[in-house]
């Protein structure tokens, strides 16, 4: 039996699947299945993923992704019924199967639904050894157009209604006019429950995460954030501006992923905590007030955002630049993100290479590419000292010596075959030098 092959039909062939977690290295025969045989194909998936195999002797039969669950889905939140607080606490006990693939030529009755029930049974042991903790309630979306979903009601899954045909694209929501059944499956009995019991538990929230910042390093933010533009009138503020953007940025550092959770952050924090972020007093208690969701929503929506970005890049560059050596260039088009022409967005950053941190970064002209956005990227960055890396693309004689006279910084660039005379002129230089191979080789 192979992928193009025919599989002999049998009952008995049932007792002999095995479902077993994906390995690192059949992730790419996966996709490429993906893109070929399921209608959907194949772009991706955003954050935690998890992928099974369903397999009788080392023959792939079946192929399922599980994924991260939707940010928002009516039935479903209805049906478990939590709180919106809650809900964003336990999201990520929630799991989506994004694809599921019966291979061509494999014609075993009741494969399918065999096969999501194993699948199922270890899910949550699998995704706890993978990310770290549990998942309790399984959820699919499944085109009423293609399939009547029969697999999914025959492995004990639940039809809770239809979607309203919206997805969301480029940070907003917009109608595709295609609703989708949503199925849910509980991993364990009583997750229903659990989901949505608002009392805090250990074992079963995300929690909010403490400070990631320094106490000493909040003045500093605070400083760079008074040279961002309010956008408010002044008539009618409760919030000061470099307040509300030190909590927003210090709960992202913390790990805060959506306007609610930067609001839930805040409400965490001690009064000192609100203090040091310059929260509002209240006059007849005395205490310090955290902003609301709505109010960081309304505020977030207007300012500036690339003056928010170059002020909290220059923050972090002052205070991990002095720790790190090195500094690489990198630039990333922005999935889901379009201009008003629908041209893609694409971001050039500085990273620190041994955090990950950015700590700057500029928006690419449509109509230019990386090269001259490295100038304006770097020009702001205490670099002396420092040595900077950057792919083949920014291996350019102006941007050495840029670094090396006016930043005082070193480089490190990349030759490649689109530059084949300093690529031989390389190559000749340490053509009597012989490179021992690394200690993986020996």
């Amino acid at each position: 039996m192979s992928e193009k092959g025919s599989a002999t039909p049998g009952r008995d062939l049932l007792r002999s699947v095995v479902v077993r977690p994906c390995r690192r290295e059949e992730l790419e025969r996966l996709r490429s299945l993906l893109r070929c045989h399921h209608y959907l194909g194949f772009r991706g998936v955003v954050g935690e993923s998890l992928a099974h195999v369903a397999e009788i002797g080392g023959e792939w039969l079946a192929v399922l992704l599980w994924a991260a669950a939707a940010l928002k889905c009516s039935a479903r939140d209805s049906w478990i019924g939590w709180h919106p607080s809650v809900a964003w606490r336990r999201l990520q006990l929630v799991v989506n199967n994004v694809r599921f693939l019966i291979l061509p030529g494999v014609a075993v009755p009741n494969l399918a639904s065999r096969v999501l029930g194993s699948s199922v049974r270890r899910l949550s042991s699998d995704w706890e050894r993978a990310w770290g903790h549990p998942v309790l309630l399984a959820e699919t979306f499944v085109d009423p157009s293609r399939f009547s979903g029969v697999c999914y009601r025959a492995a004990g899954w639940l039809e809770l209604g239809r979607t309203r045909g919206f997805a969301r694209r480029c940070g907003g929501w917009s109608h595709h006019g295609h609703p989708k059944t949503v199925f849910v499956r509980e991993i364990y009995p009583g997750a229903r429950e659990a989901l949505r019991d608002a009392s805090l538990s250990p074992q079963l929230d995300q929690g909010v995460a403490p400070m990631k910042v320094r106490h000493h390093e909040i003045p500093s933010l605070m400083q760079v954030l008074r040279t961002v533009a309010d956008p408010r009138s002044r008539r009618g503020i409760r919030h000061g501006k470099s307040s509300l953007l030190a909590i927003s940025v210090v709960a992202v550092l913390s790990g805060a992923r959506s306007l609610e959770a930067i609001a839930q952050w805040a409400r965490q924090c001690t009064q000192g905590e609100l203090s040091r972020l310059g929260c509002r007093r209240r006059p007849r208690t005395g205490r310090f007030e955290p902003p609301s969701e709505p109010t960081l929503r309304r505020f977030l929506q207007r300012v500036d955002a690339d003056s928010v970005d170059r002020a909290v890049g220059q923050w972090l560059a002052k205070l991990r630049l002095k720790d790190e050596d090195a500094v690489a260039i990198d630039g990333k088009t922005v999935r889901g993100a379009r201009r008003k022409d629908e041209t893609k967005v694409h971001l050039l950053s500085a990273v620190l290479q041994s955090s990950g941190i950015t700590i700057a970064q500029v928006e690419v002209d449509s109509k230019s590419n990386e090269i001259p956005a490295a100038y304006p990227l770097l020009k702001p960055l205490p670099l002396e000292g420092k040595l900077v890396t950057a792919d083949a693309l920014h291996t350019q004689r102006d941007l050495a010596s840029f670094l090396v006279e006016a930043k005082h910084a070193d480089y490190c660039f990349t030759v490649k075959d689109n530059q084949p005379t300093l690529k031989a002129d390389i190559d000749a230089l340490f053509d009597d030098i012989s490179i021992p191979p690394s200690a993986r080789n020996t």
